[in-house]
């Protein structure tokens, strides 16, 4: 009875200084860390145990209670999962190539009696993927309708949707009142444009991050289809004949006009030397189209029609070509100088009636010449006027021609 007293005693010392066996009982020395890792990359368990002695340490999936390892030998069929320790103070627990099943919590254990154990956890992130049956692609839509695009993505956490313009320019977001709002960015994973105008045609980003690298984009190009029209800055062109003209029409189609030049009534003029055509393209549905006509002869003089035609329509204009009296600039020198001002040229208004009448079956690319005429006399100037008044000046003048061209097609 006494025996069992003393051996009581004894159990009871060892439990309150917490040993066994007279050796201090294994501790944890910090606690596990939770891990967060993307897909694909290693993750690794630190486990610290203090005054470990003959006992050991062992790892276990908490939530699936599947054995992992015990000491140093791996248990789990597994292969990316390894062991390692230092010293018997400091266990790690291996994970490769981790993969999305891996997530959860896992458990560092003591085989003491109760058993000791720690826990954390292994968060698998997965950066943001779009998923193609769910995202859109190119589109095409008339002017004045409704694009509708979306981008739907994947990822672990879920990711967030951006939408942007590629060229930089601002996204017109409008409600269901109608009244728009311009923004550099558009948060969402579709993206509405409503009575699409031709210049909000081009390409949008559709960017998709979560905080997991890489953040993923995607390139959504949208067209807007319209009728081409055409502007001419220049309707009536005058030039002598001898030098050359470049003849301008603006075009603006969707999808891409074709574009030509044509002499009026009708005929087909082909790029030669003598005719130089070019195209610039000024934007995805803007171009210049020209025509330079070299060393212009009289039978070049007339109109000329721009024509531009795509799969929606066809437009035309007319631009129409004169001829300048002269081009020869002179230049006289007289013994004598005297600055002459502007208020001693005449200035006559004409009527159409001034204007010789011509055939009536055959119109004239000659503009009348209205303007005052200058002759030379003995070293001095003689300025007459078409009402028959006349001006002598004595100076050492530069002659340049100048004419008051009238407004006519």
């Amino acid at each position: 009875m006494l025996a069992q007293l003393l051996l009581l005693s004894t159990a009871l010392a060892a439990v309150t200084s917490g040993k066994h066996g007279g050796v201090d009982a294994p501790e944890f020395g910090e606690p596990l860390t939770n891990l967060t890792v993307p897909i694909g990359r290693d993750a690794t368990f630190k486990c610290i145990v203090v005054n470990l002695g003959n006992y050991r340490v062992g790892w276990v999936k908490a939530d699936t209670k599947a054995i992992q390892a015990i000491h140093e030998h791996v248990i789990t069929h597994n292969h990316r999962v390894s062991v390692s320790h230092s010293d018997h103070f400091t266990w790690y627990l291996h994970i490769k190539n981790v993969q999305e099943e891996d997530r959860g919590q896992y458990m560092c254990q003591i085989n003491t009696d109760p058993m000791k154990s720690q826990m954390g956890f292994l968060e698998v992130v997965i950066p943001p993927d779009f998923i193609p049956e769910e995202t859109s692609g190119d589109t095409m839509v008339p002017e004045g309708g409704t694009a509708r695009v979306s981008c739907k993505a994947r990822g672990i956490p879920p990711p967030r949707v951006m939408w942007k313009r590629e060229d930089g320019q601002e996204i017109v977001v409008r409600d269901q009142n109608g009244s728009k709002t311009k923004v550099l960015s558009f948060q969402g994973e579709v993206l509405k444009l409503s009575k699409i105008s031709r210049s909000e045609m081009g390409t949008y980003l559709c960017i998709a991050s979560n905080g997991v690298p890489p953040t993923v984009s995607k390139r959504i190009h949208i067209s807007v289809h319209f009728h081409p029209v055409i502007q001419v800055p220049n309707q009536l062109v005058g030039a002598p004949l001898g030098t050359d003209v470049t003849l301008e029409c603006y075009v603006e189609s969707s999808p891409k006009s074709i574009n030509y030049w044509v002499k009026d009534p009708g005929e087909l003029i082909i790029p030669s030397e003598h005719h130089e055509m070019t195209v610039r393209q000024k934007s995805m549905f803007e171009a210049e189209m020209s025509m330079t006509i070299k060393n212009i002869r009289r039978e070049d003089l007339g109109s000329y029609i721009c024509v531009a035609k795509n799969s929606l329509g066809d437009v035309e204009s007319k631009i129409r070509l004169y001829e300048i009296p002269g081009n020869d600039r002179h230049v006289y020198q007289y013994p004598d100088e005297r600055t002459t001002s502007d208020d001693e040229y005449g200035t006559e208004i004409y009527d159409d009636e001034d204007i010789p009448n011509n055939n009536d079956n055959e119109k004239s690319n000659r503009v009348p010449d209205r303007a005052n005429k200058w002759y030379s006399n003995d070293g001095k100037i003689v300025i007459t006027t078409p009402n028959g008044a006349s001006t002598t000046l004595t100076a050492t003048l530069t002659l340049s021609m100048v004419f008051l061209l009238p407004t006519f097609i």
